[in-house]
């Protein structure tokens, strides 16, 4: 049996690193030796020369000057008693691990940054490369691969595509990201296939300026190295059909990403009509359904950007959910936005996503399967930076509780700046991290009474909403997916927002408050709370 023999150098107590090693060691086939802490350079010589050890694992955690010194003197004692074919490692931080590389005394410098099989992998002597474990290439394979750990998804589009090509190869490389979401300009978005339609000098603005199908195989190709990251992009604002085609055709869309009622007059980015932008992105969905690429419909969140009571924001995830099913869509991403609107409460944020994924779920059948992804709702996020990064921690740990199959990660950054690929990977380290000491054993916060209860409300709350966009509906074969009842209700104000005031498309009357964490329908004479029935009851009277 191969011994390996391990020792922390110097006047360094901290073992632990060293300890998990040597662990690994002996799961590989090693007879292991531990030495332990503070071990003087020519006390660990001497036991090298005594035992005669296959492997010395040596570890130092502490300043990079003082290991410097000991490297040296550790390099000395093995040329003078003649040890050049012992194989010495090294384990630390990495400042530390760089002095180790530069020493000359080790064969191979571990710095804590690497992955469990590239260390495997040394021990049993056998190659490691990125290629040799490349992670499969849809999603619903990388997602039953990976579960219960979540995906990894992030934004990305920087002002030139120049820029983008080279922050994705460098995000690639990291390996810290799943899925690499391509992030378009707003031209791109709207014009892309109407270039004469651009503001040329709002180039850049939000997004990369992709203008040539060749940019996004561009994108593509610089992601096929490091951990090759799954790429996807949101549908265009306009000629939603032809961007699917084209992503598909050259990134090889993950997933598509299209909503029900938006990326129209409704919100303002683009021209198209309410009941027209339905019709063609029910149309783009069923496009991706016959593809067998799987669908995300972010209806919901765009509706809690706007203010939107928490019972529509539920009633709006399941109707997105509802449509896709209908139109065939076999494996749908339930995307799940907390902190939305900010102020809200984690309790009452966790009962809200926890009342849309009931009601989704309820769909599941053979034909269909939904992926929960969650994400930070980034109008909570502070512009200074420190505290960003402590919300998008505390926003992971309470989305933990949803047990997502994919965790859209937000950068830290994105309420200051557009995120760069250092911001973007540091960004995901920060969430590896919480995944890494909280996932495992994380208490089931769903049971929390407060939890519970209002979970329960807004189920009742929501069938009372659904129930009557269905009799607005009557003698059409479908209300919840009728274009013409959807565009109806929210003209009539049966489905409202306060940001919608002034829309040509909605009543906009509706007034919401955060009370209690809870964002609730307000009366609009003395801003009392309305429950659901109250405020329909309130509506019926209004409309008819």
């Amino acid at each position: 049996m191969k011994c390996v023999l391990g020792a922390a150098l110097g006047n360094d107590v901290h073992v632990a690193g060293l300890v998990s090693f040597l662990g690994l060691a002996r799961q590989a086939g090693y007879d292991v030796a531990f030495l332990g802490a503070a071990v003087a350079p020519d006390r660990l010589i001497a036991e090298v020369r005594a035992r005669q050890p296959d492997l010395v694992a040596v570890s130092y955690r502490l300043t990079p000057e003082t290991a410097a010194t000991l490297f040296a003197e550790l390099r000395q004692l093995r040329d003078r008693h003649q040890l050049g074919s012992v194989r010495f490692v090294f384990g630390g931080t990495p400042p530390v691990a760089e002095q180790a590389k530069a020493s000359g005394v080790f064969e191979r410098v571990f710095s804590g940054q690497e992955p469990v099989g590239e260390i495997t992998a040394f021990l049993e002597d056998r190659p490691w490369a990125a290629e040799t474990t490349r992670p499969a290439s849809t999603l619903v394979e990388r997602i039953a691969a990976s579960y219960p750990r979540p995906l990894l998804r992030h934004h990305f589009g920087r002002p030139t595509v120049g820029e983008t090509v080279r922050g994705a190869k460098e995000i690639a490389e990291s390996g810290v990201l799943d899925v690499l979401s391509l992030g378009p300009d707003q031209n791109a978005q709207a014009s892309f296939f109407r270039p004469e339609t651009m503001e040329r000098t709002h180039d850049g603005a939000g997004g990369v300026p992709l203008r040539r199908p060749e940019d996004l195989t561009a994108l593509f190709d610089a992601t096929r190295t490091g951990n090759y990251p799954l790429v996807r992009c949101y549908a265009g604002t306009r000629d939603l059909l032809k961007w699917a085609a084209m992503s598909v055709q050259t990134i090889h869309n993950a997933w598509g990403a299209i909503p029900l009622c938006w990326y129209s007059r409704l919100d303002g980015r683009s021209d198209r009509p309410l009941p027209e932008a339905i019709v063609e992105n029910q149309a783009t969905i069923a496009w991706y359904a016959r593809q067998g690429i799987p669908v995300e419909v972010n209806e919901a969140h765009q509706w809690s950007l706007r203010n939107a009571h928490d019972c529509l924001a539920v009633a709006m995830a399941f109707l997105a959910a509802y449509n896709a099913k209908k139109l065939g869509v076999r494996h749908y991403v339930a995307q799940y936005m907390f902190n939305t609107p900010p102020g809200t409460f984690a309790s009452m944020d966790l009962a809200k996503m926890l009342a849309k994924a009931a009601l989704i779920e309820e769909l599941h059948s053979d034909a269909f399967t939904t992926y929960r992804q969650v994400r930070a709702g980034l109008a909570h996020f502070s512009s200074d930076l420190d505290q960003a990064k402590g919300q998008l921690a505390a926003s992971a740990v309470i989305a933990l509780a949803m047990n997502p199959h994919i965790l859209h990660v937000v950068g830290f950054c994105e309420a200051d700046h557009l995120v760069t690929a250092q911001e973007l990977i540091a960004s995901c380290r920060i969430v590896q991290g919480v995944l890494r000491d909280v996932q495992p054993g994380l208490p089931d916060l769903a049971f929390d009474p407060a939890v519970r209860v209002r979970k329960a409300e807004l189920l009742a709350e929501v069938r009372l909403l659904l129930d009557a966009l269905r009799n607005l509906g009557q003698g059409c074969a479908d209300p919840w997916t009728d274009p013409e009842t959807i565009t109806e209700a929210i003209k009539c104000g049966l489905l409202d927002a306060p940001h919608l005031a002034g829309n040509e498309y909605a009543r906009g009357t509706l007034l919401t408050g955060i009370v209690q964490g809870k964002c609730l329908a307000l009366t609009p004479d003395s801003l009392a709370l309305m429950t659901e029935a109250e405020r329909l009851q309130s509506w019926a009277g209004r409309v008819w």
